[in-house]
Order: structure tokens, then C-alpha cells, then sequence
């Protein structure tokens, strides 16, 4: 979401929305989920970075032999302090906007009937979204430029993700990528909760209440929703990576989304905006799972 940035949307319907405490355990269960989404899709994350970014052509079991063998496999972690630190306020910006969106449009329904259409809850999506860009943006760009780095860190250009952030906002540059990634994270994450919407809707129509639902089907729905979300945004990730990889300085690729896409066409052809596809399409099923499954587990221990 990141490609780590898929939020679950399943506590306002269990629990009271009033309580001011809430917001906190929200908040605490939010990072928890994010702590599970970047742990368990980093090494997907790394590999999909690698192969969107490549002047050449290559393939995941070649990106990772080379990465394990010239780097260890600890590097498959690079640069996963900042999205570790900043998934869970993305997580928390995502469930708390949509959640307010939710209240907003359900001013309109009646006690009884509290259930929002699909495009209301693709709305409340494309909200949160937009409003997570802004987030997203950077704490991607810096993970990617460390990711990128093939050096040890004491010969390297940044020597760790503060060292990082600092330079690129010398250099004005942190927020590079923001318009790729508003075009992501608006669109996808409405694809994202309104796909979720649907399938809880489907265990309505059958009777299930939604606090009922086990927590296998929780996973299985929110692995579905993943997929749906890279599958209908992948391309402007790809723009988004090359975007944040290019020179800071002289930018290789353009300055906007139209000018990178045409140069990406132009020198890789229309397959390089598929690039890392697969192994962003994997990663989304465990990763979407992990994080629905660590967010409801917090949410039962500490309600």
C-alpha cells in the first residue's frame, strides 16, 4: 500500500465510535497492523523497487540472487526504519479519515439501515487516499533511495534514513513523487475498502454479523482487497518508484507523471510499466492478511 499502506476498516462497526478512548486504541492498533504489513512485505518490497527501477532487463530470482549475494540477506531490510515508524501513522491517517467519512455520509441514513452504498464507500477511500499521500510520499521516497544503495553504509550516499530525510530536504526533494503517489493511494485505496465493503456486505446477505466473521475470512477478504488495489493502480507505482530513483538534481526520467510515463514508454517500452507486478501482486496477499490479522488481534486483547 505502500504498496504497506492498506489500512483494515472493521473496528467502527464493532465498537462504540464515541468512546474518546478509542481513538487511542485505534491509533495503537493502527501501528501494530502497520508493524505487521512492512515486516512482512519488506523483502517483497525491495525486489519489486529493484525491478521497476532497472535501466535493464531482469527478473525477481535474479534480483534476489544478486541481492543476497553481493548484499546478505539483510539487506532484503533496507531501509525499513522509516516505513516501520511512518506505516503506522499511515495505517492511523487511513482508518481515522475513512471512518470520519463513514459518520458523514451515514447522516444521511436511518438508524435501521446504516449500510452506504459501494460508491460512498469508494468515496471514503478516495478521501483517506488523498489525505495519505501526503504521507506516503516521503516516507517511500526515502525508503527507495536507501533501498537502491548497493554500498555498505560508510561508503554509501546516505548513511541511514535520517540521513536521508536531511539530504532531500536540503535538497527539496523529499516530497518528490507526491503526485504519483496521490494517483495511487486516492484511487486505490477506494478500490480497496469498497471491494472490502462488498465481500462483508455478501456476509450480511447471508445472515453473518459482521463482529462474527472469523478471522480467516477477515484475512482471505482483506488479501482480496490488496490485490484489487495493485492490480487497478500498479502502473502509477511504477511512475511513482522512478520518480523518487531518478537525480535529484537532473532528473533523467522529467518532473511530472505525463513526462516520466512518456520517457518510461519511450526508453523501456509499454511492459516496463508491469514491471514487478508478480512479486507486488504475492506480496499483497500475505501482507494484507498480516495486517488484518495483527489489527483484529489488538483490537480483542485490548477491548
Amino acid at each position: 500500500m505502500s504498496e504497506e499502506l492498506t489500512s483494515p476498516q472493521v473496528v467502527d462497526d464493532l465498537v462504540d465510535s464515541h468512546d474518546v478512548n478509542q481513538a487511542f486504541k485505534d491509533i495503537f492498533c493502527g501501528t501494530v497492523g502497520g508493524f505487521a504489513q512492512v515486516l512482512v512485505g519488506q523483502p517483497f518490497d525491495i525486489t519489486k523497487v529493484r525491478l521497476q527501477t532497472s535501466p535493464v532487463p531482469s527478473t525477481a530470482v535474479e534480483v534476489i540472487k544478486n541481492l543476497v549475494k553481493n548484499e546478505g540477506i539483510l539487506a532484503f531490510y533496507k531501509g525499513t526504519l522509516v516505513p516501520l515508524v511512518g506505516v503506522g501513522a499511515c495505517v492511523s491517517c487511513q482508518f481515522g479519515i475513512n471512518e470520519a467519512m463513514k459518520r458523514h455520509f451515514r447522516r444521511d441514513h436511518t438508524e435501521s439501515d446504516q449500510t452506504l452504498t459501494l460508491s460512498q464507500y469508494y468515496t471514503c477511500g478516495f478521501v483517506s487516499g488523498f489525505a495519505n499521500a501526503f504521507l506516503a510520499s516521503p516516507i517511500e521516497h526515502v525508503r527507495i533511495r536507501l533501498q537502491l544503495q548497493t554500498k555498505s553504509l560508510d561508503k554509501a550516499e546516505y548513511r541511514g534514513c535520517i540521513d536521508c530525510t536531511k539530504k532531500l530536504l536540503q535538497g527539496g526533494a523529499l516530497m518528490r513523487g507526491l503526485s504519483a503517489t496521490m494517483l495511487r493511494t486516492s484511487h486505490g485505496f477506494g478500490v480497496y475498502f469498497a471491494t472490502y465493503e462488498a465481500l462483508i456486505a455478501n456476509q450480511a446477505h447471508h445472515g453473518v454479523l459482521r463482529q462474527e466473521i472469523p478471522a480467516w475470512k477477515v484475512c482471505l477478504y482483506g488479501a482480496f482487497s490488496g490485490a484489487f488495489f495493485w492490480a487497478m493502480t500498479y502502473p502509477f507505482d511504477v511512475i511513482k518508484s522512478v520518480m523518487q530513483a531518478d537525480s535529484l538534481k537532473s532528473p533523467k526520467y522529467g518532473r511530472t507523471v505525463f513526462s516520466v510515463a512518456r520517457s518510461i514508454r519511450r526508453e523501456r517500452g509499454i511492459g516496463a510499466f508491469l514491471k514487478g507486478f508478480w512479486p507486488t501482486m504475492l506480496r499483497s496477499l500475505p501482507v494484507n492478511g498480516a495486517t488484518f490479522a495483527a489489527f483484529e488481534t489488538a483490537m480483542r486483547l485490548i477491548n
